[in-house]
């Protein structure tokens, strides 16, 4: 009868018990609900050393973009013999993780192996090159990309072209023929331009929505315009809607694809506090227009950022300190998620 009587007390007891408080939804989770995805620039040296680092990667992002394991200094040191392994690296955490890829990057003016750069090419000769290293990246991971950025930071601040060896070489045409061959060689993979400072309506912006407009005239399959959005706490972009909504109406995804916000060192309170509202807009903006598909933060922890080491002096740009305590940012990108209506 004891045994009896306190196995219904514990019972009893197991019923009006308080349950421990449930963990609170991820970013992913709370991004799913808008029909979105929430990235991070994923650096592969901290993957596969820090496992704080490696489980908010895991945990926190529903995609991850390389931030440099994709680029073809990387991938072709020597020419004709391919590394694959970090990439590939990258691609089965993604898959174990259930998160989608975004590849970066194809075509661009930066970070190309030396072997190319220094090279003396005639025009036919860059021109097959760049073809066979478009077909060969994007049939390796092919079926895999969710977005490529296939053209990277084409345009000039006052909207001209980039003085490039791509742009000298092969003329204004290599971003039509990059689009068309990385389509022809994945034809499932959405293919976005990709560039800094439009964010904002201005003459950068308008020269790559007459890009794409002219593109897309032609038949060229470009399916979207990531904006990259390396912000100061100083400068909010004020008309990132209306530009989104504009590539939108051409029948544009649009996408964050690089965001941090740097400040002046040392951090304070000020500052925190402006950060967290320029990534506050800029999400905003972004949840605001139907056809913008995602969000990437080019690193979410200052302890790997790419910041101090190009702008002297400045840094603290990512969602989370260097301790990956969770900043007022990162307090704003989930409130902002929580609290706005489901889009669809």
């Amino acid at each position: 009868m004891r045994r009896f009587l306190a196995i219904v007390v514990g019972a009893l007891v197991l019923l009006v018990a308080p349950t421990a408080a449930a963990a609170p939804p991820t970013l992913r989770a709370l991004a799913a609900r808008h029909d979105i995805r929430i990235g991070t620039a994923v650096d592969m040296s901290a993957l596969a050393a820090d496992p704080v680092y490696r489980r908010q990667v895991g945990s926190e992002f529903s995609t991850v973009t390389a931030e440099n394991v994709m680029k073809w200094e990387v991938l072709e040191p020597q020419r004709g013999q391919y590394d694959w392994s970090a990439a590939d690296r990258l691609m089965a955490f993604a898959r174990q993780h259930g998160q989608a890829v975004r590849g970066h990057v194809l075509v661009w003016h930066s970070q190309l192996p030396a072997w190319l750069t220094a090279g003396s090419f005639s025009s036919d000769q860059l021109r097959q090159i760049l073809r066979k290293h478009i077909f060969d990246t994007v049939g390796h991971f092919k079926g895999r990309i969710w977005q490529w950025d296939v053209v990277n930071e084409a345009f000039n601040e006052d909207g001209t072209l980039r003085d490039t060896i791509w742009l000298e070489k092969l003329g204004p045409g290599y971003i039509a023929d990059a689009f068309r061959w990385a389509h022809e060689a994945d034809p499932s993979a959405k293919l976005f331009y990709n560039d800094y400072n439009i964010e904002d309506v201005n003459a950068k912006s308008d020269a790559v929505y007459q890009l794409v407009k002219t593109l897309r005239a032609q038949g060229v399959p470009v399916e979207g315009v990531g904006m990259q959005a390396h912000e100061t706490v100083d400068y909010t972009p004020t008309t990132m809607r209306q530009n989104m909504q504009r590539f939108q109406r051409l029948g544009l995804d649009t996408a964050v694809t690089e965001a941090d916000v740097r400040m002046v060192m040392p951090p304070d309170a000020a500052k925190l506090g402006a950060q967290a509202d320029v990534y506050r807009s800029m999400l905003s903006d972004c949840l605001a227009t139907d056809r913008c598909i995602s969000f990437t933060v080019w690193g979410f922890t200052d302890k790997y950022s790419w910041v101090p080491g190009t702008f002297e002096g400045q840094g603290a740009a990512n969602l989370l300190d260097e301790t990956f305590t969770p900043k007022p940012a990162y307090d704003a990108v989930r409130a902002t998620l929580a609290a706005k209506e489901h889009r669809g």
